[in-house]
């Protein structure tokens, strides 16, 4: 998947696509995930060492069923992907989740890539029938890129989850 967008220094035209991410990627995956800003709202801890990543690239990332990196001109500037439960009621239902570095945001990449991803989850996961996101109420970013997307607002789960040191309410 190919969209062109301006690049983190403005202006320069990016062409975006998604690959799975690699070890080799680590250094690039540095850049995002030590970023704060780009992880407050991610259920994983800012990364504060090189070792961080490379857990999250080997343990989170290489494993996972369909997560992808998100790419600028070849290297990884965010990740986005579909989790599904292992079995059970749940196996119908995935979850959407995105993180993109601050320097790429506002400028319709991860609308672009969401809106990218969705039909492709639905075509590669055997017996997906929901996509869904569960975004903090104080996250009205990504709340629009859902309903940008055609994602509909159900409602607010009230004090749903612990998240970076407090309990918040999440939109779903």
């Amino acid at each position: 998947m190919d969209v062109e967008g301006e690049g983190a220094g403005g202006g320069e035209p990016i062409s975006i696509s998604l690959r799975p991410l690699q070890l080799t990627d680590v250094d690039d995956v540095l850049q995002w995930t030590t970023d704060p800003q780009a992880s407050e709202f991610c259920l994983w801890d800012t990364h504060t060492c090189r070792e961080d990543a490379v857990a999250f690239i080997r343990d989170f990332a290489i494993p996972h069923p369909w997560c992808r990196a998100i790419c600028a001109n070849g290297r990884p500037i965010g990740s986005i992907s579909v989790s599904i439960a292992a079995g059970g009621a749940e196996r119908c239902r995935g979850e959407i989740g995105y993180v993109l570095s601050p320097g790429y945001w506002g400028k319709g990449i991860t609308t672009s890539v969401v809106r990218s991803v969705a039909p492709a989850a639905f075509r590669e996961l055997p017996g997906l029938e929901r996509i869904q996101g569960l975004v903090a109420s104080e996250n009205i970013a990504s709340q629009r890129v859902l309903e940008k997307c055609g994602f509909q607002k159900e409602g607010l789960l009230r004090k749903y989850m612990f998240l970076k040191g407090r309990v918040r309410d999440i939109v779903v």
